[in-house]
């Protein structure tokens, strides 16, 4: 008889594998094991129902950039719940939170943008814009223009549409994805996809090169738009090589196929400019936004297309007699004032200045701590997002073999020591903390993670765990 599950009978662990079914989880092992319930925050810290406390050190899923205790976005909610508590955006009907905090959105856009679309998650974000660019080219008169790339690694949702944009094996297996007309290029991740002694120079010109190629495969005229993150999230927190956009963007251009810049988790700072795409050289044709919009206190995202892509939808819907798209949600006026609040509070604290100084603090603290690891192979990020990969053999980039689950460990290792992180594709651990974070909480995080990676070597080395070189 198998041993009982390590939480009471009644408890809320017990209750949530009684009734819950949770996204991003082992669901048979989750039986056995049970949640980490977690009933209180403050800062950057969270608590669990047994009193444990944790750093949080993705923000959440990369979103709670101004904490879990800001009185102002919960003062925010509560004034817009007793002054208009829901209304919809159908059938050219309004409200001033919508209208307010899509101004605000065009005048802090990287580059001009004309109109704002709002949604409730990065994913439908996404999917709206993946039907706004197949709209937009039958108004062109382009029926077959269609196809949409993303990249391997690539993570911007996990509707039927954004999940087939997504370029990672388990949104796409058992799930019958992707859907026809979703191809994918290559990563941009020189620590593995570059040839021996090749520049980063050179790596971003052959993945340009490539780009190309499997736009002529597939025919220009099938080719409508590429979907990228300005550093990929999910993928690895994988920052591009040197020159890598403006090469990309160069064959876009030359085959009229739109950008869209995925900004779900890079937008509002963390990459320590406002967007992702001013750190990376990035002139986008739609933006997608989501999660520090609002700081994830509500669910709200966005959509920012420019002037040519809102003419084409504006033709449309003109002829068809409406624009046949949109959530009951779209716009909701309580979100919507919680993120006006977001967006006030950042111009306020002046965050960027902060992220300055903070950014620099938790890369060179990572490299400093971390870099000559036995384990450790590469540090990357930039701003307040940063990834650490554990590799087997450091010379020849050799990752562990995925079923020694190594980066779970060190995860779990992390949770044990009272910080939470996220292991995500080669085993990379992800950090992400609130953007309120100071550099003393930067300091105790590191601490802890050190705690954690000294007990994983010790684990390996007595284990043997297996390797893939």
């Amino acid at each position: 008889m198998a041993p009982p599950p390590p939480f009471g009978a009644n408890s809320a662990a017990a209750r949530d594998v009684a009734n819950v079914l949770h996204p991003y989880t082992d669901l048979k092992t989750h039986l056995e094991v049970g949640p980490i319930v977690v009933s209180r925050g403050k800062g950057v810290r969270v608590w669990d129902d047994t009193g444990k406390e944790y750093i949080e050190g993705v923000a959440g899923l990369w979103c709670a950039a101004l904490g879990f205790d800001n009185e102002r976005l919960v003062q925010a909610a509560v004034t817009q719940m007793r002054k208009l508590p829901f209304y919809h955006a159908f059938a050219a009907k309004s409200h001033e939170p919508m209208i307010d905090l899509a101004e605000m959105l065009i005048e802090r856009a990287p580059v001009p943008m004309s109109k704002v679309f709002f949604a409730n998650s990065g994913s439908e974000a996404n999917d709206s814009a993946i039907k706004m660019v197949w709209y937009m080219n039958n108004a062109l008169g382009r029926p077959n223009k269609k196809k949409i790339i993303g990249r391997l690694k690539g993570y911007h949702g996990i509707t039927i549409g954004s999940a087939s944009l997504t370029g990672l094996p388990v949104n796409h297996r058992s799930f019958d994805l992707p859907l026809p007309g979703f191809v994918h290029t290559a990563t941009p991740h020189h620590y593995h996809g570059a040839k021996q002694d090749e520049s980063e120079e050179d790596f971003a010109t052959r993945l340009a090169d490539e780009l190309e190629q499997l736009i002529l495969k597939e025919g220009p005229d099938t080719v409508a738009a590429m979907w990228a993150e300005p550093i990929m999230g999910a993928g690895g927190v994988i920052v591009p090589p040197e020159g890598y956009f403006p090469k990309i963007q160069a064959v876009l251009r030359k085959y009229d196929v739109l950008l869209v810049a995925d900004e779900v988790i890079c937008g509002f700072w963390r990459t320590g400019a406002y967007w992702g795409s001013q750190t990376l050289d990035i002139v986008p044709d739609i933006l997608v936004c989501a999660k520090a919009l609002s700081a994830s206190y509500l669910p709200i995202s966005a959509v920012l297309v420019n002037q040519r892509v809102f003419d084409a939808l504006a033709k449309e819907s003109n002829e068809i007699g409406t624009f046949g798209h949109g959530f009951t949600y779209s716009g909701h006026p309580v979100p919507a004032a919680v993120a006006i609040e977001t967006l006030k509070i950042y111009d306020e604290m002046n965050i960027g200045a902060h992220i300055g100084q903070v950014g620099p603090y938790l890369q060179n603290g990572l490299r400093r701590r971390f870099g000559d690891h036995p384990l450790v192979g590469e540090i990357r990020g930039t701003g307040l997002i940063a990834a650490m990969e554990l590799v087997a053999d450091k010379a020849s980039h050799g990752n562990f073999d995925p079923r020694e689950k190594v980066g779970i460990r060190l995860m779990k290792l992390c949770e044990e020591n009272g910080v939470i992180l996220r292991s995500v594709a080669n085993d990379s651990l992800c950090f992400s903390p609130p953007l309120v974070i100071s550099p003393e909480e930067i300091d105790e995080m590191l601490n802890r993670v050190g705690e954690s990676l000294d007990a994983l070597t010790v684990q390996s080395r007595r284990e043997r765990i297996a390797v893939v070189r």
